[in-house]
C-alpha cells in the first residue's frame, strides 16, 4: 500500500499527462503550487533529445504551467549524467544528436566531441543526418566504442505525422556495427535513477505520473518508483486497471492524482 506521506520526489512525462499539444490538461496549472504546498520535489521526464529542458520549460510557461528549466529531464540530460559517472573530464565522444544532445555533453566542457579514438558513440534524434555521419558513428563503434542511445522511440511526433525517431537511427547503427546499444530512456532504469540522482531520493520516496503503460508505467516499476496513471494521453482507464503489476493511483487525469495526493499528505 502506497504511503502517500513518504513521498519526496513526483515525477512527471509531459505530453498527455500536462498538456496535449497545444491545450493544457487538468490539474497542470495548479500543479506547482500543490507540490509547493507539500514540500515535495518535481520534474518532469521526457524521451525527446531533441531540445534543451529550457525549450520544453518555455513551452510549458507559454501554456501556463510553471515549470522551470531546472525541474526538466530529458534523455539527453539523463544521458549525460550517467556518463559523467563512468567517464572522467576530457573524455572523447562522438554524438549523433541536435541541440539537445550536444548541449547537455559538450556545453560545459565535460566532455569533448570528436570523430575517431572515442570511448563512446551516442545517439538521439537528428533531423539533419547524413550517411557521413552514419559511416563515422559506424567506424567508431566497430573500433570498440561503447554505444549509448539516449532513447529507442523508433518514430518521432511530427505536424505533418510520425517521422524517424532516435529509435530508427539507432537500428541502423546497430544492424551496421553489429552492435547493441545501452539504452537511457524509458521505460529503460537509467532514465529513472538519473532522476533520483539528481534529487537525492530513493525509489521508495517517488511517484511516477504517467500516460504511457509501456514507458511510464513500466519503466517506474522496474526499479521499485510508485505509479500513477492519468487516461488523458495513450492508454487508457480500463488498459490501466488491468495492468500488472498494479498501478498505485489511477485517475481521469492530473486533477484526479493531485487529489488523492492532497487527501493523502493532508
Amino acid at each position: 500500500m502506497l504511503n502517500l506521506k513518504q513521498l519526496k520526489l513526483i515525477l512527471l512525462d509531459m505530453d498527455g499527462v500536462l498538456h496535449r499539444g497545444g491545450t493544457i490538461l487538468p490539474g497542470a496549472a495548479e500543479l506547482t503550487s500543490v507540490l509547493d504546498r507539500f514540500d515535495l520535489g518535481y520534474a518532469c521526464l521526457t524521451n525527446n533529445s531533441s531540445q534543451l529542458p529550457a525549450t520544453f520549460a518555455t513551452h510549458l510557461q507559454q501554456l501556463g504551467i510553471a515549470i522551470s528549466a531546472e525541474h526538466v529531464i530529458t534523455s539527453s540530460t539523463a544521458t549525460a549524467t550517467l556518463l559523467r559517472t563512468r567517464y572522467p573530464q576530457g573524455t572523447r565522444l562522438l554524438a549523433i544528436g541536435m541541440d539537445g544532445i550536444q548541449s547537455s555533453l559538450f556545453a560545459d566542457g565535460y566532455f569533448v566531441s570528436a570523430e575517431s579514438d572515442v570511448a563512446a558513440v551516442v545517439v538521439g534524434v537528428d533531423f539533419n543526418l547524413t550517411y557521413a555521419r552514419l559511416k563515422t558513428a559506424t567506424l567508431a563503434l566497430r573500433a570498440g566504442a561503447a554505444f549509448i542511445a539516449t532513447n529507442s522511440d523508433r518514430t518521432f511526433p511530427a505536424p505533418e505525422g510520425l517521422i524517424p525517431g532516435a529509435g530508427a537511427i539507432v537500428a541502423a547503427l546497430a544492424a551496421a556495427s553489429d552492435c547493441t546499444p545501452e539504452v537511457i530512456g524509458k521505460p529503460e532504469p537509467a532514465m529513472f535513477e538519473a532522476a533520483l540522482q539528481l534529487f537525492g531520493v530513493t525509489s521508495e520516496q517517488t511517484l511516477m505520473v504517467g500516460d504511457r503503460l509501456d514507458t511510464d508505467i513500466a519503466g517506474a516499476q522496474r526499479v521499485g518508483i510508485a505509479t500513477a496513471f492519468v487516461g488523458s494521453g495513450v492508454h487508457s482507464l480500463q488498459q490501466a486497471q488491468a495492468w500488472q503489476p498494479a498501478i498505485d493511483l489511477v485517475a481521469d487525469d492530473l486533477a484526479g492524482i493531485l487529489a488523492q495526493l492532497t487527501a493523502g499528505r493532508e
